[in-house]
C-alpha cells in the first residue's frame, strides 16, 4: 500500500532531491561530453587512435558502478567528485562513438569544397561539420542521458549527500517501506522519459532537414535516411552509432554494418 501521507509530508523533499538528481546527471553530461567531443575529433582526424579510444572507453563501461564507488572513496572520500567520475566514464562509450559517427557521415567532398573555400580545418569543423553531424550526436546525447540518470540513483549508496531520487530508494529499501522505495523510483523513471523526450523535441526542432521527406521519394524511403544512416558517401567506416528503440527519424544506423554496437537506452553497466 501507498502511504500517501507520508507522501505530501515529504514533497519538498522529493523535489529537493529531483533538482540533485538532475544536477548530478548535468555534470556527468556535461563532461562527458567535453572529453569526448576532443576524443571524437581525435579519431576522426588521426584514424589510428580509432581502436585505443574505442576499447578504451568500452573497458570503462564494462566496470561495475558499485566496484568503482568502492575504489574511489578511500582516494577522494565521500565527495562530489566519487560520485561523478564514474557517471562521466559511462558516458563516454555512448558520446563517443556517436560523435565520430556523426562527423564520419559527413560526405568528403562537401569538406573539400569547404577547404577550396578557404575555411581553416577548425573552421570547417565548426561551420561545416558539426552542423551536418547534430542529428547523430543529439541521439547519443539522448541515450547518455537515460542512461545517466538512471545511473545517479546508484550513487545514493554514497549516503544522503548523494544519490538524488536514488537515496529514497536505498533508504526504502533498508527501512522496508515501500512507498518511500516509489517515491524515488517513479520520479526517476518520469524524469528520464521527460528528458528524452524534451531532446526529441529540440533535435527535431534544430535538424528540420533530417525529418523531410525528399520529393518523389517512394513508399520505402523514411526520414530517417536523411539523418545519415551510415550508407551515404561518407568518409571512411569507423564505428557504429548506438541505436534509439522506435524507429523513423530517431534511429541511429552503424556505419559499419559489422560491428554490433547498439545498446537498449535503458540499459546500465
Amino acid at each position: 500500500m501507498i502511504d500517501v501521507p507520508w507522501l505530501l509530508d515529504h514533497v519538498d523533499a522529493i523535489l529537493g532531491r529531483t533538482v540533485q538528481h538532475m544536477w548530478l546527471a548535468s555534470i556527468a553530461l556535461l563532461f562527458g561530453f567535453v572529453i569526448s567531443f576532443g576524443l571524437a575529433v581525435l579519431a576522426v582526424r588521426r584514424r589510428r587512435t580509432w581502436p585505443p579510444i574505442n576499447a578504451a572507453s568500452e573497458i570503462l563501461y564494462t566496470i561495475p558502478s558499485l566496484a568503482v564507488f568502492a575504489a574511489l572513496v578511500p582516494i577522494t572520500g565521500l565527495s562530489l567528485l566519487t560520485a561523478e567520475i564514474p557517471l562521466v566514464m559511462y558516458t563516454l562509450v555512448i558520446f563517443v562513438r556517436n560523435i565520430v559517427a556523426g562527423l564520419d557521415t559527413v560526405p568528403g567532398d562537401v569538406v573539400e569544397a569547404a577547404a577550396g573555400l578557404g575555411l581553416t580545418p577548425s573552421q570547417r569543423l565548426w561551420r561545416v561539420e558539426v552542423p551536418l553531424a547534430v542529428p547523430l550526436i543529439v541521439a547519443g546525447l539522448r541515450i547518455a542521458s537515460v542512461s545517466t540518470i538512471g545511473l545517479v540513483t546508484i550513487s545514493g549508496i554514497l549516503g544522503d549527500k548523494f544519490g538524488g531520487l536514488g537515496f529514497f530508494i536505498f533508504e526504502g529499501y533498508h527501512r522496508n517501506f515501500p512507498t518511500e522505495i516509489y517515491a524515488g523510483a517513479v520520479p526517476s523513471i518520469l524524469l528520464a522519459v521527460a528528458v528524452d523526450l524534451l531532446l526529441v523535441r529540440v533535435q527535431r526542432r534544430i535538424t528540420p532537414w533530417a525529418h523531410a521527406v525528399p520529393p518523389g521519394a517512394g513508399a520505402g524511403a523514411g526520414p530517417g535516411a536523411a539523418a545519415g544512416d551510415g550508407t551515404g558517401p561518407g568518409r571512411g567506416a569507423l564505428p557504429g552509432a548506438f541505436a534509439l528503440p522506435g524507429g523513423g527519424p530517431d534511429v541511429v544506423a552503424g556505419i559499419d554494418p559489422g560491428m554490433s554496437t547498439e545498446m537498449g537506452a535503458g540499459q546500465e553497466p
